[in-house]
Formats: C-alpha cells, sequence, structure tokens
C-alpha cells in the first residue's frame, strides 16, 4: 500500500557541483601470483589521485569482482568521504564495469583509468589546458606514447593536413616514454628516433600537444557518452579493447595527449620509485568549462576519413610522403 506524495515526483535534478569525474575499475579476485602486488599498487593509485584532483572532482570506483579485502578498503573510503560513488558488482568485464560508472551523472569531464595509475601533480590542470585550446578534442591521454597518431586520428591528420600547426615536433620527456614502454614488459630495443619526434599539434595560443592517445589513462568530453553500448560481451580483449577508441570518432572529435608526461603506468610489479613520488602543491588555476560539443557526423564524412583516407595514411610510400611533409628529420623517414 502507498499512502501519501512521493515528494521527490517530477523534481528535476539540481546541476552538478563537480567539472570533472574520475572512473576507474578494479579487479583484484585475490592476492597471488599475477596479482600479489595489485592491491599495494591500487592503493598508491588512489593517494596519488588524492593527492593530485581538486575539490571539485568526483571520484567513481568500481569494484569489478575483486577480494573481501579490497572491498573492506573501499567501503572504508566511501565512509571517510574520499570517494563520492562506489558500485560493488560481480565480474562482468572491464568496459561493462567503466560503463557503469560512467552513466548516472551529468558532468562535463570524465577520466577513465585503470587501477594501476600514478597520477602526478598538474595533471588535471594540463588537460584543461588542452581541452581550453582545441575546441575539437574529445579525448585527452597525459601519458605520450610512440606513434599514436596512426590510430583513431584519421579525421584530425585529414582535417589539417595541409596546416603548418600539424608537425613532427621533438619529445619533451624521452625518459618518461621509455619508462611506459618498460612498464609493459617490452624490452628497450624501440626506434631510438620515436624518442626524439613524435607528430604534434598546435593550437593558436601556441599550446603543443601530440596527435593521438592510449586509452589506459585517458579524460573524455561526457557527451560522447550520450548513446553507449549496454553491454559487451568480452571481460578484456576482443571488441571491448577499441570501443573507448571509436565511439569519440562518431561525433569527429580529435585525440591527443599532453606535451609532457603527467601520470606513470605502474603495471602489476611494484619497485621502489613507485613509492618515493612527492605532489607539489596545486597550483593556482582556475579551470574552464562549458566546452564545445558537436552532433554526430555525416555517414560519409565519417567514410571519407575512417575508410578511405585511412587506407592512404597506412600506405607506407604514402607515409614517407607525409612525414617529409610535416617535417620529420630526412634521416628518420624510412624506418619511422
Amino acid at each position: 500500500m502507498r499512502v501519501g506524495y512521493n515528494p521527490h515526483k517530477d523534481q528535476p535534478q539540481e546541476a552538478s557541483a563537480y567539472l570533472h569525474q574520475v572512473v576507474i575499475p578494479v579487479f583484484i579476485p585475490h592476492q597471488q601470483g599475477y596479482f600479489k602486488d595489485s592491491f599495494k599498487i591500487f592503493k598508491l593509485c588512489l593517494e596519488s589521485l588524492f593527492a593530485t584532483c581538486h575539490e571539485r572532482t568526483f571520484i567513481t570506483i568500481v569494484n569489478n569482482g575483486s577480494e573481501s579485502a579490497i572491498v573492506d578498503y573501499l567501503d572504508g573510503l566511501l565512509k571517510a568521504g574520499k570517494i563520492h560513488e562506489l558500485i560493488h558488482t560481480q565480474n562482468i568485464g572491464k568496459l561493462n564495469a567503466i560503463l557503469k560508472g560512467v552513466v548516472g551523472n551529468d558532468i562535463e569531464l570524465v577520466t577513465i583509468s585503470d587501477s594501476d595509475v600514478l597520477f602526478l601533480s598538474d595533471w588535471q590542470v594540463e588537460t584543461n589546458r588542452v581541452f581550453a585550446a582545441f575546441p575539437k578534442v574529445g579525448v585527452v591521454g597525459i601519458v605520450p606514447q610512440y606513434r599514436t597518431f596512426l590510430s583513431f586520428s584519421y579525421n584530425l591528420l585529414f582535417d589539417q593536413f595541409r596546416s603548418s600547426k600539424l608537425k613532427f615536433i621533438p619529445v619533451k620527456n624521452p625518459q618518461a616514454l621509455k619508462m611506459f614502454y618498460k612498464s609493459l614488459g617490452w624490452d628497450d630495443n624501440a626506434n631510438p628516433d620515436y624518442l626524439k619526434f613524435s607528430l604534434g599539434y598546435e593550437a593558436d595560443n601556441g599550446l603543443l600537444a601530440y596527435v593521438g592517445s592510449g586509452h589506459f589513462v585517458a579524460t573524455y568530453k561526457k557527451q560522447i557518452f550520450d548513446q553507449v553500448t549496454s553491454y559487451i560481451g568480452f571481460k578484456m580483449g576482443g571488441d571491448s579493447e577499441t570501443y573507448l577508441d571509436e565511439i569519440p570518432l562518431k561525433k569527429d572529435y580529435w585525440r591527443l595527449t599532453t606535451y609532457d608526461n603527467h601520470a606513470y603506468h605502474m603495471g602489476n610489479v611494484y619497485e621502489d620509485w613507485m613509492g618515493e613520488i612527492t605532489f607539489n602543491t596545486k597550483r593556482d588555476y582556475e579551470f574552464q568549462s562549458n566546452f564545445k560539443t558537436y552532433g554526430n557526423s555525416s555517414k560519409w564524412h565519417y567514410h571519407l576519413r575512417h575508410s578511405i583516407f585511412r587506407k592512404f595514411i597506412k600506405s607506407r610510400k604514402f607515409r614517407r610522403l607525409f612525414y617529409r611533409f610535416k617535417g620529420l628529420p630526412a634521416a628518420m623517414i624510412e624506418k619511422y
């Protein structure tokens, strides 16, 4: 039986006071083998986030079927007000867990991060600066990587092909770039030229950013998630790996990465340097909001950039001409 009238019925939601949401899914089923150091690394991830994010940041953690020790730890953080939203679920797959955390809030920017990311000072400031300087950007990474311009950035390359602002620029932090690939377990035998130059784009105000972005930690315009798939049939891998890369392209958004490195990927093995990172006092910065948004691009517009032009840029012969046109040193062109 119902008696009376629910006072919340037909009441509109109040506008969010938050400018930025961070969503982190975590899956630590036990603390042996592959997961031996995962809890320690996850704690470092969250401690670095707490130390570096501004007060208008809404933190969502999705516990994707972790063991009871992680459940208790996260419940304690929620009770203490360190995190704002905690979702407990069985292991439903990484991307399904991410989408649970993304929906249900109206916050303009949303960072999606793995649980082994060590955030550095000013990562939010630099992310915000990129969104402010490049109206068409929809995704901003904070960890530069090799040749990200060759993945899911064909629209930017097509649009700015003739622009002098699209050009190869010196790598600002080669040591951090090497550390990222070491964290993946890669041998140190990559083309050394990747540590010297990468394709960048210069904003009207002179701000530099690299073209393209990885997806283990990146910030998205929330409008990208206006329409999302309700279920992905892979726990990891499969088409779940590219879902977050592809949906920004439907609205013709660009992908960029900050010119300097603003986070580290820790992996699943703890190393002493991870606990030695210090955080600077948060610098005074007026965070901008109300960034420009776009509607879905036409099918022809999408096909032209992501099918036709993509074939050109994937062609080795065309790519060499492109490298020369965009200022890559001649001695690097053949093997880049």
